[in-house]
């Protein structure tokens, strides 16, 4: 398929790419539309007696417990049977729970418990099924091609996440917030139906090795294992936390802010759901217009450097006036840069690891590090407060995480930068008509 004069505007697409491209935009877009839809309600949950009751901590606490044990039996799936097989299932086995929370929902089956549920459920959810995209993302493309495509395949989730936040918006009183959880299963249906057309794809066009597409192999705690024996596998997840505990503050004070007017669920899921469209608009702009050319001129440091260092303003801003717009403010910046800049970035990194680094190690990391960071943070600003620390102080008490964050994000570009160049000399050997094998 030859790439329109419209679309290369865009991106720096090959003609062999233009399919594989569009089938990721629209994986990832259905993908962040359904998770999006959801998440409001989620987070009116979270502000109602479902959740209310119970500490913050514990509820990330309970997060994190259960990727102790989602982790280990993903990572048993993928050592035995191949990724066109495996996601779908996955992405189906998801669907079905959504089915069966919309019978408790609808039947009023214990509510307080099931609201509960369905807090931690969804939190599993989102890390599980965005992770999975980009270990795929990073199988199917080489480190050159994603430089050039990630821009405008993360652009599909955002575009996603605007789409999935119109919906609830719109549609969460007069259809019923409970409804939404419909349109989310018809959009994971389609996210398997991407998986298994990318497949075909890379199959027919990248000709990878039979070892590529089989199963990654090796053991189920093979992803900590991992992690534990690489510099730069561990700096990736230190990056992890420091974005997970400080975006755990800003959720936690956003839901603070929230809760101090009084509103009714249906209410609560359209103002949670204007907040986050605020964030994506300006997502979707840099993500555009911005992300590929930054990467390609600017190189991985400065795309790294940037969510962390408004980060370190946004928490000062906040210290000193802590109110909803200005929230917003920081949230639509910090967010932008994030989904724009630095997390294609990161994920970019992984182009430069083996297929067991970039499936175990990687879905470890995005999922039990970074829940960790959630429980971690949740019980940091409950001690701080035991100790009489206010919003201000909270947020200037762990506005040093940042600069942390800082220094670990140019530390893994200089280092991706050496992965990069030792890939790049067995490549030069190859013959002039090899296709990279992703």
């Amino acid at each position: 398929m030859r790439p329109s004069p419209w679309l290369k505007r865009f991106v720096d697409v090959r003609e062999e790419e233009v399919g594989a491209l569009l089938w990721s935009f629209l994986y990832f877009f259905t993908l962040m539309c359904g998770y999006f839809v959801l998440k409001p309600l989620r987070d009116a949950m979270g502000t109602a007696g479902g959740v209310k009751g119970l500490k913050w901590q514990w509820m990330f606490t309970a997060t994190f417990a259960v990727m102790m044990v989602a982790v280990p039996a993903y990572s048993a799936l993928v050592a035995r049977w191949p990724r066109k097989r495996v996601i779908p299932f996955i992405y189906r086995f998801f669907l079905l729970n959504l089915l069966g929370f919309f019978v408790l929902f609808k039947l009023e089956v214990e509510p307080q418990a099931v609201a509960r549920v369905f807090y931690v459920w969804l939190s599993v959810y989102n890390l599980f099924v965005v992770s999975v995209f980009w270990s795929f993302m990073a199988d199917l493309f080489a480190s050159e091609q994603g430089k050039r495509l990630y821009g405008l395949i993360a652009g599909g989730g955002t575009a996603g996440v605007i789409a999935g936040l119109l919906l609830a918006r719109n549609l969460s009183v007069p259809l019923g917030h409970i409804h939404l959880i419909f349109i989310t299963a018809v959009l994971l249906e389609c996210s398997a139906r991407c998986v298994q057309q990318l497949a075909r794809w890379a199959h027919d066009v990248q000709h990878p090795p039979p070892s590529v597409e089989g199963p990654v192999g090796g053991g189920i705690l093979a992803g900590l294992k991992l992690l534990a024996t690489s510099p730069f596998l561990l700096a990736l997840g230190l990056q992890v936390v420091f974005y997970s505990v400080t975006s755990t503050f800003l959720y936690l004070l956003q839901v603070n802010l929230v809760d101090a007017k009084t509103l009714d669920e249906a209410e609560r899921v359209a103002k949670f759901a204007n907040i986050e469209l605020w964030v994506q608009v300006l997502t979707l702009v840099l993500q555009s217009l911005v992300t590929a050319r930054l990467l390609e001129r600017l190189g991985l440091g400065v795309a790294l450097a940037v969510t962390p260092v408004l980060t370190a303003v946004g928490f000062l801003g906040l210290a000193a006036m802590p109110s909803v717009w200005l929230l917003i403010g920081v949230r639509s910046l910090r967010g932008a840069t994030h989904y724009a800049l630095e997390r294609p970035s990161r994920e970019l990194l992984y182009t430069t690891v083996s297929r067991e680094e970039r499936y175990k190690a990687k879905s470890f990391i995005d999922t039990m590090v970074y829940r960790g960071g959630d429980a971690l943070a949740a019980w940091t600003e409950d001690g701080l407060k035991v100790l009489g620390f206010g919003v201000a102080g909270v947020l200037l008490a762990t506005a040093p995480v940042a600069g942390l964050w800082l220094a670990v994000s140019l530390y893994l570009s200089r280092h991706a930068r050496i992965r990069t160049r030792a890939q790049e000399v067995p490549a030069l050997a190859s013959a002039p008509g090899d296709a990279p094998a992703r």
